[in-house]
């Protein structure tokens, strides 16, 4: 279900209820992402990542009548067969840059990537997946990805939650490593598509079944687990009202509850406990 919290209050009936087509068995699954479109005022579309019969991903695009959205109204565009119950991903957002839908998918599940999807172009799985929701129905692979494919990167473990700096469109991500290492990887707005995160070659900035190779794009932030952490939650850039906060993207950990803040700076990028 997706819930409406209105003015301090959480509103009885649902945005959209889909528990009839969801599969939440286990911790990793279960509806895991949503992304309005940017025109959403006029055409009530908006797209949710879950996962299904079986346990595998479901992309796919329902639309909203005022305050409340139709279950039959769904259009799906992208169903996705998933190995194993964990590492789904699930994030979707806009670009503000090109206006593209952006999905980020895990690397299929179990440990250590036992198929090797995350470096391998062929394959949805360990990516984070670029489509153009309006140039056709259900939607169009854009021109210049880089494979002629939905992959617009690839190299990634878990990608669970991923965002857009609003002002720069800058990409974040907060990708869940295996046994040792959580990361925050960076991909700067204009800079091309293809980037390799390394993963399963490289954990974190470390090596995991072999050396970092020329050409992968390296984290600019982890912590080990040695530090009680165990699963990253990506988060998002401040663009609000507190001028000392401006431009910090805030992340955290699932088992620790710290926060970090992340600083990027013409020296790089600094990151620190906040909380």
């Amino acid at each position: 279900r997706i819930r409406v919290y209105e003015n301090g209050k959480l509103l009885e009936t649902p945005f959209l209820d889909i528990t009839d087509r969801v599969n939440d068995g286990g911790n990793e699954m279960g509806t895991l992402g949503l992304a309005f479109h940017s025109d959403y005022e006029q055409n009530g579309f908006f797209y949710v990542n879950y996962t299904g019969k079986g346990g595998n991903t479901f992309i796919a695009r329902f639309q909203a009548n005022g305050s409340q959205a139709n279950p039959a109204t769904e259009t799906i565009l992208l169903t996705i067969d998933q190995p194993f119950p964990n590492h789904n991903g699930g994030a979707l957002a806009f670009s503000p840059a090109d206006g593209y839908l952006y999905a980020g998918l895990g690397d299929g599940g179990s440990g250590g990537d036992p198929f090797g999807n995350a470096q391998r172009t062929d394959v949805l799985l360990g990516k984070i997946l670029r489509l153009d929701v309006d140039s056709a129905a259900p939607y169009a692979i854009p021109t210049d990805n880089p494979f002629g494919s939905e992959v617009w990167a690839y190299g990634l473990r878990n990608p669970w939650r991923f965002s857009f700096d609003s002002a720069t469109a800058d990409l974040y991500i907060g990708d869940v490593g295996q046994e040792k290492w959580e990361e925050i990887d960076y991909f700067p707005a204009g800079t091309g598509s293809g980037a390799n995160f390394g993963w399963n070659v490289v954990e974190g900035n470390h090596a995991y079944s072999g050396e970092a190779q020329s050409g992968f794009t390296m984290p600019v932030a982890e912590y080990s687990h040695g530090e009680g952490g165990c699963s990253v939650t990506g988060g998002y850039v401040y663009r609000g009202s507190m001028p000392e906060w401006q431009g910090i993207y805030l992340y955290g950990d699932y088992c620790t509850g710290k926060i970090w803040g992340l600083i990027k700076s013409e020296k790089g990028f600094k990151s620190q406990v906040l909380f």
